[in-house]
């Protein structure tokens, strides 16, 4: 049995997350799965670095699986790429220790959050970025990002049933991020991207934080407010969640 490590590209408009599910639309999981069966002739349990939600996209998520077929790495990708939807790309394929596994070895993921500034939103972005209408001022913004840096409890940002307490190990809305940064391309249309790193992620955490600076660029929060919420540990107090679509795994880091 050869253990092997894909990196997925993927558009998610159109699907219920990467997660299978029964009764639902189809998942990232799902199609995949049902694809390396088909070319491997055996079935296949396909495990993700993560559970990215309906209408999140990715540019780099991992995920692996393990097979008795001998076909080459590069006929995996070029069959796969073959039998795979257009919204759905396989990047790469690599043969990994067989006690490799994408999630529980994954150190971190990094995120990067689109939106615009704009009244009319351009019709080629509109399933890849949010809408923000202004006006907007970035650096209010700035100045909370500093807050979300090192180990803190994100209970404010947390949604309901986001801890898998047989994995996390009981520590709670407890996480540690690494960086975020907030980044402006072209002053015309307003495009914004807040990238964000960390070790580990809780449901909807990276949107409820998009959410809640959203508030702060309008002027409806102050970086004192946002400080306070982080503190308050009381998703209450925090704003709503951010579309999905203006996510997208970035990379898995490990």
């Amino acid at each position: 049995m050869r253990n092997i490590k894909l990196v997925l590209a993927y558009d998610g408009t159109e699907y219920a997350g990467w997660q299978r599910q029964l009764g639902q639309p189809p998942t990232i999981q799902q199609v995949v799965e049902e694809a390396i069966a088909r070319l491997t002739q055996a079935p296949v349990t396909l495990h993700g670095a993560g559970r990215t939600d309906a209408g999140v996209h990715a540019e780099g998520m991992a995920a692996n699986f393990q097979t008795a077929a001998v076909i080459p790495l590069s006929g995996l990708v070029k069959g796969l790429n073959g039998m795979l939807p257009a919204a759905i790309r396989v990047l790469t394929a690599e043969k990994v220790a067989h006690d490799f596994h994408a999630r529980y070895n994954a150190r971190g993921k990094v995120y990067v959050y689109t939106f615009m500034v704009t009244e009319i939103m351009p019709p080629c972005s509109r399933l890849y970025a949010a809408q923000v209408r202004g006006p907007f001022a970035c650096g209010p913004v700035r100045l909370c990002l500093p807050m979300l840096v090192g180990t803190h409890d994100f209970s404010s940002f947390e949604a309901s049933g986001s801890r898998d307490l047989s994995i996390t190990g009981g520590r709670g809305a407890v996480r540690t991020i690494f960086s975020a940064r907030l980044d402006e391309e072209g002053k015309a249309e307003q495009v914004y991207r807040l990238t964000i790193a960390g070790e580990g992620f809780l449901r909807h955490m990276v949107r409820n934080i998009v959410g809640t600076l959203f508030d702060v660029g309008r002027g409806r929060l102050t970086p004192l407010d946002f400080q306070e919420i982080v503190a308050a540990r009381d998703r209450a107090l925090a704003g709503a969640t951010a579309p999905a679509k203006g996510l997208t795994l970035k990379t898995v880091l490990y």
